[in-house]
């Protein structure tokens, strides 16, 4: 049974990692899809695969307001209606707080915190015609603070907050508003990490299930949340990090 046929999901970030593959799922259960990434090349490799009358690509940096507008507007054109958001689009840039730039510092605010608003923002209206729901890709980083990512860690905390504060505001349009807190995985953005044998190994054994993530692993809890099962859940924010924030950071007790 296909869950989201005749259904419209925008997916920003869709050119790899967990937005493509939350493109493909949702795509696999019938929805039309509509992939938002300012890299316009992956973006058009990725959206190739697709079947082209349920699929739209939309080349948007959404740290621009402005073109996210225009962006959720042809979506909303295009296929007639907007069911689903996923604000999946984001970037890390590591530093010590002293060295972080201005400009590396507002890059990854305005991308990770203010994209994912300017995205919700442009959609709302549409989704009070459906009672869709919005589900934002957060981070673990953004339930604790991690060592040399404050720009990081204050960008997915935004998202968090940002996340029940939405659900608040919504959930007397019939808007759900939820998002995933995904810990290390096997993406582009964590490639220097997940490459690093040495490395990963510390990441694995700090999570309770004893490997990383795959972006199919949060994909399908993203489609979860926007499927009807998940009906009463709205300003929930869920860890798909095997584990790993279970822990209180104290080592294992041999």
């Amino acid at each position: 049974m296909q869950r989201f046929s005749g259904k419209t999901v925008i997916v920003t970030g869709a050119a790899s990692g967990f937005g493509e593959a939350t493109a493909r799922s949702f795509h696999a259960e019938g929805a039309n899809v509509v992939l938002l990434d300012a890299d316009e090349d992956n973006l058009n490799k990725v959206a190739g695969q697709f079947s082209k009358e349920r699929t739209l690509a939309v080349a948007c940096d959404i740290a621009d307001s402005a073109a996210v507008n225009r962006a959720i507007q042809d979506a909303a054109e295009h296929f007639g209606q907007i069911d689903v958001l996923v604000n999946n689009a984001g970037i890390a840039r590591p530093g010590q707080p002293e060295d972080i730039s201005d400009e590396t510092w507002a890059s990854v605010i305005n991308i990770d915190l203010s994209g994912t608003f300017y995205c919700a923002r442009a959609a709302i209206p549409h989704l009070k015609k459906t009672k869709g729901n919005i589900i934002n890709v957060a981070s673990i980083s953004g339930m604790g603070g991690d060592w040399n990512f404050p720009a990081y860690n204050a960008a997915k905390g935004g998202v968090v907050n940002l996340t029940r504060s939405l659900a608040l505001d919504l959930g007397k349009h019939g808007i759900r508003v939820n998002s995933v807190n995904p810990g290390l995985s096997r993406t582009a953005m964590g490639k220097g990490l997940v490459e690093d044998e040495a490395k990963a190994k510390k990441f694995i054994e700090r999570t309770a299930l004893g490997r990383l993530g795959e972006p199919e692993d949060i994909a399908s809890v993203i489609v979860f949340l926007a499927s009807d099962a998940a009906g009463y859940v709205t300003g929930a924010t869920i860890p798909v990090d095997g584990g790993t924030s279970a822990s209180n950071g104290q080592p294992p007790m041999e």
